[in-house]
């Protein structure tokens, strides 16, 4: 099979752009709206302005050996449709939103042979309007497939292959459901987060239905995921702000449905009672 030469780039926000910087010769899905309002306020990365390769959904003069999806939830749906048409017989798609849903939709539509399972970790790109700052410490977690390898390897991006990328998956799915809201919520750095002990009592009992679920979803090795996740927990950022809080912070829509909502569904199909979450959901929803 071919190595991975060309690459569509789906998403620029804070995840995105790190690797449209990374990724010399990437072509970026945009519409039409975007790409005006791209051209008329260019993203800076770093401080430096980005110079990059739009595509427009309909363009079918080239198919990507590798799709790189890097958009908030809401936008899943929509990138699922317009790349269509750069998706051929060799194409893999990397998906590195948050959560544990995003393959599954992918595959629905393209092929579960096609998708390979993944996920962004880092220190927190700081994102104003169209310029992104981010510190160099970031990581793509994903199954092994070895034309990636090959490919990160080639271009120098930094990878982590676990043993069992499914559980992987959930540890962080774990952090951004327990933490993420929580901190959007309260308006909490890690580090506030952190030393604040009835705010980390609750933050645990949110992780404790994370696991619950996990374990009725069939994810191997549950028993230790909240001390794994509270470890991980600690190496962030003492002056970090999660995602979600930069979201409420700018007055953008947030990723609760990702997180929270996620979480009720499931409650409801294993019949698994998810208060702590109903709770968080009905309160981030009032921002």
């Amino acid at each position: 099979m071919r190595d991975i030469e060309n690459v569509l780039i789906c998403g620029l926000g804070a995840i995105g752009s790190i690797y449209a910087d990374k990724i010399k010769g990437a072509k970026i899905l945009v519409d039409t709206e975007r790409l005006e309002r791209y051209k008329k306020n260019p993203t800076t990365f770093n401080g430096k302005v980005m110079e990059l390769d739009y595509v427009l959904p309909d363009c079918n003069d080239f198919k990507a050996d590798l799709v790189i999806i890097a958009t908030k939830y809401d936008g899943l749906a929509k990138v699922i449709e317009n790349i269509q048409n750069f998706v051929g017989k060799n194409t893999l798609i990397l998906s590195l939103l948050n959560g544990v849903t995003s393959e599954k939709f992918i595959a629905e539509r393209y092929g579960a042979e096609k998708v390979a399972y993944s996920y962004f970790i880092g220190h927190s790109a700081v994102r104003e309007g169209r310029s992104i700052t981010q510190d160099g410490v970031n990581t793509i977690v994903f199954d092994g497939n070895e034309r990636i390898k090959k490919y990160f390897d080639k271009v120098g991006i930094n990878y982590e292959i676990p043993d069992d990328i499914i559980r992987s998956m959930w540890l962080k799915f774990m952090l951004n459901v327990s933490s993420n809201q929580t901190t959007a919520l309260m308006r909490l750095t890690f580090g506030e987060m952190l030393n604040n002990k009835k705010c980390m009592e609750f933050v645990v009992n949110v992780m404790k239905e994370v696991q619950t679920i996990a374990h009725a979803e069939g994810v191997k090795n549950t028993e230790t995921m909240i001390d794994d996740s509270l470890e991980a927990l600690k190496m962030m950022c003492p002056e970090g702000k999660t995602s979600m809080l930069q979201d409420v912070e700018a007055g953008r829509k947030t990723e609760v449905d990702m997180f929270a909502g996620v979480m009720i569904e499931l409650g409801k199909k294993y019949n698994i009672p998810t208060p702590y979450n109903k709770v968080l959901k009905e309160l981030i929803e009032i921002y």
